[in-house]
């Protein structure tokens, strides 16, 4: 089944329980802009619309681990579930694309393939967002699976049947994809229901170091399973580990997010919400800042990621072995980066540690491009991985920190539309370029990219604001 990134804030009523060094930072934004929000009858901005102008800080979920007992137990069993969901839809992933290269070696068919494995999600994350705010949280993931379980269910029955034509993959691709984009945001704003605010970190670093245990594992497992039965077992596999992930799931308590903008009974409609969500945006911008810095560095950095294989069979070699080292080096540095923050926790600075960790990036790109020894690139992909969860689980952290319950579903949204066409994306202009040009080079490029958009994005008002904040947390909380 398909199955988004786990990332993980709570019940903004709890009373601050610490003041210790696992304290959560709370970020300012700017007031929200006066002509963004429609007027009420008083011409005051609606209840769904405000922006606290001094920030989140009013509403940002404190430290709630005496509110939460249980939250060991339930963060195990949720996360256990995600894990064995996750395992089946890697299995099918790299099951699909490999059946469709091995039938078709098409490049216009694995094409096809992305756009619907890819595209669906990004544009239905933004209405799933709102659904998560709106619903129970976990009923929306679970029914979310339960349709991806039936679809590849149903994929695998028309197999047996003889029935293997290209546009029933694609459509089963696009409605995973479809419950990919209602299932991220969903499961990215559940956790913090369970888990307290001061242990985000930490749990999201473990979870990070499972998901980066499964890239290793999914496809030796996916390539015996492949090889010794066919793509329709591994369907099945992926709908015993749907069940499983359901099954576990169900054994949470969760409930409904209360709306902290609504009045008791009050009502707002759907798109009233989906508006909402984009005018929260535009007015917080602490929130804008993170998700624009995450957006531009994922592009930055996943793309020519990508393109590392074909840097190392250019100019080191065409043997397999060198291939799959490239990628353990960097699966293993990301299992020891997860690790490494889930004990540690990060710097209480969640800012600086974003910036420094995009410094890291750029620094490894450019070496990646000037290595000239296969054992030294090889070397600063392993520090890639272990650099990417600094940057990329403190960014989630810093917004489940810092976004308020009742609109972490919509931000969310936003995060799994970047999430979704990202790699796409980046291929689109750096897969061509690597054809006129060395990896190397873009490598290069990339990584001085990339120590620009750090002048940039710490030097524009947002930028200042979010790291003065930031510094004056951390000299409260030391």
């Amino acid at each position: 089944m398909s199955h988004p990134e786990p990332n993980i804030v709570s019940d903004p009523t709890a009373e601050d329980a610490s003041t210790g060094a696992d304290a959560s930072p709370s970020y300012p934004s700017e007031p929200a802009d006066p002509a963004a929000a429609p007027s009420g009858p008083a011409g005051q901005p609606e209840p769904a619309d405000q922006t606290d102008p001094a920030g989140p800080s009013g509403a940002t979920p404190t430290d709630d681990e005496a509110d939460k007992p249980r939250w060991r137990r339930d963060a195990t069993i949720f996360l256990g579930g995600q894990t064995v969901s996750l395992f089946g839809s890697m299995l099918v992933q790299y099951a699909i694309m490999w059946h469709l290269t091995l039938e078709t070696k098409s490049g216009g068919v694995l094409a096809l393939a992305a756009v619907f494995g890819f595209l669906p999600q990004a544009v239905v994350s933004i209405f799933g967002g709102v659904w998560a705010d709106r619903l129970n949280r976990k009923f929306l993931i679970i029914a979310a699976d339960a349709s991806i379980a039936v679809t590849t269910l149903a994929l695998a029955l028309l197999m047996l049947s003889g029935s293997d034509d290209l546009w029933f993959i694609y459509a089963a691709l696009a409605i995973r994809s479809v419950g990919a984009g209602i299932q991220m945001p969903a499961v990215s704003s559940l956790l913090p229901q369970l888990v307290p605010v001061s242990k985000l970190m930490r749990v999201n670093g473990i979870n990070g170091s499972i998901q980066s245990a499964m890239t290793l594992l999914a496809p030796a497992v996916a390539a015996g399973v492949y090889a010794s039965a066919s793509i329709v077992a591994i369907f099945f596999v992926d709908v015993v580990t749907a069940v499983i992930g359901i099954g576990l799931l169900a054994l949470i308590p969760v409930t409904k997010v209360l709306r902290a903008d609504l009045a008791a009974g009050e009502k707002v409609g759907y798109f009233d919400d989906l508006v909402g969500g984009l005018r929260y945006l535009r007015g917080h911008t602490f929130v804008r800042w993170v998700l624009g810095l995450y957006a531009v560095v994922f592009l930055l950095i996943v793309a020519p990621s990508y393109l590392t294989p074909l840097m190392v069979v250019r100019t080191f070699g065409e043997e397999v072995w060198k291939l799959t080292a490239n990628e353990l080096a960097f699966s293993f540095g990301a299992i020891v980066g997860g690790v490494l923050l889930a004990t540690w926790g990060g710097l209480k600075n969640r800012v600086a540690m974003i910036v420094g960790a995009t410094f890291v990036f750029g620094v490894l790109s450019v070496g990646l491009g000037m290595s000239t020894n296969m054992w030294v690139f090889f070397t600063f992909m392993f520090l890639l991985g272990v650099a990417v969860p600094a940057f990329a689980t403190t960014s989630m952290t810093v917004l489940q920190e810092t976004v308020e319950p009742d609109r972490q579903g919509r931000v969310f949204g936003f995060v799994g539309i970047v999430m979704a066409l990202a790699m796409p994306l980046g291929m689109l202009i750096f897969g061509p370029l690597a054809d006129r040009y060395s990896v190397e080079s873009l490598l290069i490029v990339s990584g001085a990219l990339m120590f620009v958009v750090i002048a940039v994005a710490t030097l524009v008002p947002s930028g200042r604001r979010a790291m003065r904040a930031a510094d004056e947390h951390t000299s409260v909380t030391v």
